[in-house]
């Protein structure tokens, strides 16, 4: 008799769309699935997103599909990742109240940053979470909707990020992993790896709080209205999962410290692994994904949403072609320079009312100088981080560059030749769902936790030819913003979104 194959699901939510994959315990990948969609800026400095429809909604599709893809094979486990720290209110029924709002990107709560920033002191807020208060923080947005929106908040009876929503839809459990709780601030204490009651009481009045877990626990299983939903197996095991970034490093085997990811995705992200926890004020020291692990991190607020910008803004052109054309513009660009702060910025000025600057254009400057410029203006803005990076915890033992943006060598030769850090690609390239797959396969016992399925296949190594003149623009962009930054913050106020 035929044994019966066993298989896993992970499936991610990300900015522009979700990605499901459904793999064997060793890694291997039997079938993948996509659904786009778009987050709405119904504001200046909003940002967000119809979880029923965009959230579960796509996790129902995609389980659909990879159930089908899985015949006559047992699925024996599902792990959901997700863009975050994103909020999303709920009723009893785990029904939203109000669209999700997202993560750094949204900026509607600078005033509830600065309050909740008084309240309990920048240094203790830094001592307990590990980071000051910024826009990537839940709790001021938490406190934002009970100020601003009293109808819905009303109505609200538990709060939820993007995963944790629909682990709650398919088991019926209120659980939020470490690694995205660590996000929360101020709720969340790095230290003890728990909630503080009394300053998320604070902020929330009193609203429950979430069970914590690591990612790769089983939470709970499906339950039948779930699997008759999603087609996914009744009874079998939940894994908690995490935020997409963290979940994609994990995908990449950056689990010891010293390990540095680089995400070329909507938005460019870093996560360090940490041996114990080290505080920076420009950097957001976390929980990670491993149980009692830590990370250092940091995000710039566009990097793959601006080279679609660039798209959109010279009418669609095929992005291939944009590339070769970029690729036949000189290293830096004929004297063009970009400050990609299009959306604002988070690390490392963590200013919603930047804004972006194109430095040096001219009339002989094409859409290819252009696109070129973008690229090396976000490799400047890596720069900068890692820099920071370096200051905080030292230089990393090997960066591991994951993400769509990857693809094609343009702008990881860029981003290489202006930082001088050698990158590492992986072989497999489907992101925080692959990562999702192998926390499936932990939590259902499949495989041991310190099971890696990661592959190295190729390195980029920095073309000295360029450093010099790297060098030299880089001094340029560190000026730009502190050059700038007063008119930036007036042309912001026009839009409706500056200070003040």
């Amino acid at each position: 008799m035929r044994a019966v194959s066993e298989y896993v699901v992970g499936i991610d939510m990300g900015t522009a769309s979700s990605k499901g994959v459904l793999a064997r315990p060793d890694g291997a990948i039997v079938a993948t699935a996509t659904r786009r969609h778009a987050m709405s800026m119904p504001r200046p400095g909003w940002a967000e997103m119809d979880a029923e429809r965009d959230w579960w909604g796509d996790v129902v599709a995609i389980s659909r599909e990879l159930a089908a893809a899985a015949g006559d094979g047992r699925i024996a486990g599902v792990c959901i990742s997700g863009l975050g720290p994103c909020l999303l209110l709920c009723d009893e029924d785990v029904r939203p109240v109000r669209p999700a709002i997202l993560y750094g990107i949204d900026m509607r709560a600078t005033e509830e940053i600065a309050e909740l920033t008084e309240r309990f002191g920048d240094a203790a807020i830094v001592e307990r979470c590990g980071k000051r208060l910024s826009t990537q923080a839940v709790g001021p947005k938490l406190l934002w909707a009970r100020r601003r929106e009293p109808d819905v908040w009303a109505r609200t009876v538990r709060w939820y990020g993007a995963q944790s929503f629909v682990v709650a839809r398919l088991t019926g459990e209120y659980v939020l992993d470490h690694q995205t709780a660590s996000q929360c601030d101020p709720l969340y204490d790095l230290g003890a790896n728990a909630w503080n009651r009394a300053w998320a009481d604070e902020v929330t009045g009193g609203l429950d709080l979430p069970r914590l877990a690591w990612a790769g626990e089983a939470i709970g299983t499906v339950h039948a209205a779930a699997a008759a939903e999603t087609g996914l197996p009744e009874g079998i095991p939940v894994a908690a999962g995490t935020v997409d970034a963290w979940a994609e490093a994990f995908s990449a085997g950056v689990r010891r410290p010293g390990d540095l990811m680089l995400m070329y995705g909507s938005t460019m992200f870093f996560v360090q692994v940490l041996e114990q926890p080290s505080s920076h004020p420009l950097l957001w020291t976390t929980a990670g994904v491993d149980p009692g692990s830590f990370t250092l991190a940091a995000g710039m607020a566009t990097s793959g949403s601006l080279t679609g910008w660039v798209q959109d803004l010279t009418g669609g052109t095929p992005f291939e072609q944009l590339v070769r054309e970029a690729a036949d513009v000189p290293a830096g660009s004929d004297g063009l320079v970009v400050l990609p702060y299009f959306a604002g910025e988070r690390t490392p000025i963590f200013d919603p009312h930047a804004r972006g600057v194109v430095a040096g254009l001219t009339l002989r400057h094409g859409r290819g100088h252009l696109f070129r410029a973008v690229y090396e203006g976000i490799a400047f803005g890596i720069r900068q981080i890692l820099d920071f990076l370096d200051d905080a915890v030292g230089a990393p033992a090997r960066v591991v560059a994951v993400g769509g943006g990857t693809q094609g060598g343009l702008w990881t030769q860029i981003v290489t030749d202006v930082t001088g850090r050698e990158q590492l690609l992986p072989a497999q390239t489907i992101g925080a769902s692959y990562g999702g797959a192998q926390l499936a396969a932990i939590a259902a016992e499949l495989v041991p936790p310190d099971t890696d399925w990661a592959r190295i296949a190729s390195r980029v190594v920095p073309d000295g030819a360029n450093r010099e003149l790297y060098d030299e623009l880089y001094e340029t962009y560190t000026e730009l913003y502190p050059a700038t930054r007063e008119q930036v913050h007036r042309l912001a106020a026009l839009q409706g979104a500056g200070p003040g």
